[in-house]
């Protein structure tokens, strides 16, 4: 089992910034995506952005420019840098992971979320 755990969320008035950070930990897997989404008070969940462990990001129209994903491939972590954030950008930001476990007799593929780091931006 794949488990994620994240930080770096906070409270930060409009035009700051913040980081956020997201480490895997598990027995024996491989990680082949890793992302950060989003979900505001009754709104559905939403991607922010994603990683590849070939180095391709994609981001979300409301964030490009602004936020910028990065990630260490031989810490299993993935990092959310959040620049000149919105009130708008409010929300709890979960952690994602697609790969592989190795840990059984055979491979299985897994899909794990972190807890969520709220981050709050105020006017």
């Amino acid at each position: 089992q794949v488990q994620l755990v994240e930080s770096g969320g906070g409270l930060v008035q409009a035009g700051g910034s913040l980081r956020l950070s997201c480490a895997a930990s598990g027995t024996s897997f491989t990680i082949n995506a890793m992302g950060w989404y989003r979900q505001a008070p009754g709104k559905q969940r939403e991607l922010v952005a994603t990683t590849t462990s070939g180095g391709s990001t994609n981001y979300a129209d409301s964030v490009k420019g602004r936020f910028t994903i990065s990630r260490d491939n031989a810490k299993n972590t993935v990092y959310l840098q959040m620049n000149s954030l919105k009130p708008e950008d409010t929300a709890v930001y979960y952690c994602n992971a697609e790969g592989w476990d190795y840990s059984r007799v055979l491979r299985e593929s897994f899909r794990s979320w972190g807890q969520g780091t709220q981050v709050t931006v105020s006017p």
